[in-house]
């Protein structure tokens, strides 16, 4: 665009914590798009490798990081100071989620988020039950905070590319896969409308299928954790138990699968990392692929938003999970690291923009069960193009920090939500704020199921009677 929209006015300070790959995206955006008191933005992070990009913009940095004991003290001043409503933008790790989100309301500052993140500590607690430690329970505390303290000022939780950008995916992959089928609806007004109507399609399950294939012009070292977005988000994440929204159409459950005993019960978790379980997908570059079942709120989310009940009981349900294949590198760096039991190499490296020669994240949704198959729906963003939309960051970046920028803009249209998912907000006007920053949005209809070739060489214990159970799509 030769000229970028201002979709609207901060009037009070904004308070940004993190400033890793995502902050510095975020910093660009937030310029361009906002009215707001360039004397009034602070950065919030421990490390100040990149403090000049601050410097020079006249922006203070709080070189802190934030803990139970100092969130408070450091943030009332911050979000408060010179009137107005302040925002705060947290796109950090090792940060309660939760309690800064709950600062924020009290004080009247609006607050965004792009996971349901923990204080330091919880991923990498040994003596933690699985189930503590899983997007489910991170979930459930958040739900929890809105159900002691609704409405007032809009707090977005779990509002990036995924989670996030992809439950709009959802939305409008159903409604394309409604019109092509010749089904006569209206856009739905509400969760229960959506939930019939995915029912009434007859989707059996959603992946979040992704594979990004940016590359390098310098191969990955050995003892180097080397990826396109945060090193420490992907780490954490990789090594929570691999989980997924457990839809009704399922037969047939791993042995190592668990269930949770309080909560929405939208999902279920396995006894193994998320990095280390690989499932079969599609995405339209590739074609068949496989991807890893990391955790992510999106799959719990998406799964509980579509649930259709009957009184207690759940008369419909999607399986919905993550299929992520990520930049090789970033393949090559897991294998090392649970290759050594899952201990982290201690060195880490982000590809920039700068460095990567060539490749695209191809991230979507498959809806799949249906009557036309399978319909991946979903953004083609190109290297060469995040270069001339945007400055400091890569294509996996962009997609990140402009679902950020659309929960803002959300938030800003919407400042008395209380605390939101990206399930519950516009996905219509999410997406009409984030797809100049989206590259090619298309949809691709394919025959593919996880029964294509199978069996193969060997024997395998597969169920005929329905491609689309998970027993098929697990690599085992």
């Amino acid at each position: 665009m030769t000229t970028w929209p201002i979709h609207g006015r901060i009037t009070g300070p904004i308070v940004m914590i993190g400033f890793g790959s995502i902050g510095k995206g975020m910093l660009p955006l937030i310029e361009r798009h906002f009215e707001f008191d360039k004397n009034r933005f602070t950065v919030i992070d421990p490390v100040d490798t990149d403090r000049s990009m601050l410097d020079v913009r006249g922006i203070t940095l709080v070189n802190k990081a934030l803990t139970p004991d100092n969130y408070r003290e450091i943030l009332t001043p911050l979000l408060t100071e010179g009137g107005g409503q302040g925002f705060c933008v947290n796109v950090s790790v090792d940060t309660s989620s939760r309690a800064i989100m709950e600062l924020c309301r009290e004080l009247g500052a609006l607050y965004i988020d792009t996971v349901a993140e923990p204080w330091a500590g919880f991923y990498f607690d040994k003596n933690a039950d699985p189930s503590v430690r899983t997007n489910y329970m991170l979930r459930e505390n958040i739900l929890d905070a809105r159900r002691q303290n609704p409405g007032g000022p809009t707090a977005v939780n779990c509002c990036g590319a995924n989670p996030g950008m992809v439950s709009w995916f959802v939305k409008q992959a159903l409604l394309n896969i409604a019109k092509d089928t010749g089904l006569d609806v209206e856009v739905p007004k509400n969760r229960e409308e959506w939930a019939a109507l995915m029912q009434r399609i007859g989707v059996k399950g959603i992946h979040v299928a992704e594979r990004d294939t940016q590359r390098a012009e310098h191969p990955k070292p050995m003892g180097v954790f080397v990826n396109t977005w945060s090193v420490d988000g992907f780490v954490s994440e990789g090594l929570q138990p691999a989980e997924l929204g457990w839809g009704t159409h399922e037969t047939w459950m791993p042995d190592n699968a668990r269930t949770h005993d309080k909560g929405c019960g939208a999902a279920i978790y396995l006894l193994q990392p998320g990095a280390n379980t690989r499932v079969r997908t599609w995405c339209p570059t590739p074609g068949p692929q496989y991807g890893f079942l990391v955790t992510h709120n999106e799959a719990i989310s998406i799964a509980d938003y579509f649930t259709v009940r009957d009184g207690d009981k759940v008369a419909y349900r999607p399986t919905c999970h993550y299929a992520y294949h990520p930049a090789n590198d970033a393949v090559l760096s897991m294998h090392e690291m649970f290759g050594a039991a899952g201990k982290f190499q201690g060195k880490q490296h982000i590809l920039t923009e700068d460095e990567i020669v060539d490749g695209i994240d191809e991230l979507g949704v498959l809806l799949y069960g249906h009557g036309k198959n399978a319909y991946w729906y979903g953004s083609q963003l190109s290297i060469e193009e995040t270069r001339k939309l945007a400055p400091y960051q890569n294509a996996t970046g962009l997609q990140v920090t402009s679902a950020v920028l659309a929960g803002m803009v959300w938030a800003l249209e919407n400042p008395n939500a209380g605390i939101v998912e990206a399930d519950d907000i516009d996905f219509r006007r999410c997406l009409e704020v984030q797809l100049p920053y989206l590259g090619p949005v298309k949809g691709y209809y394919t025959d593919w199921t996880p029964l294509d070739d199978r069996p193969g060489f060997f024997p395998e214990d597969i169920d005929t009677s329905d491609p689309w159970q998970f027993r098929n799509i697990l690599v085992r």
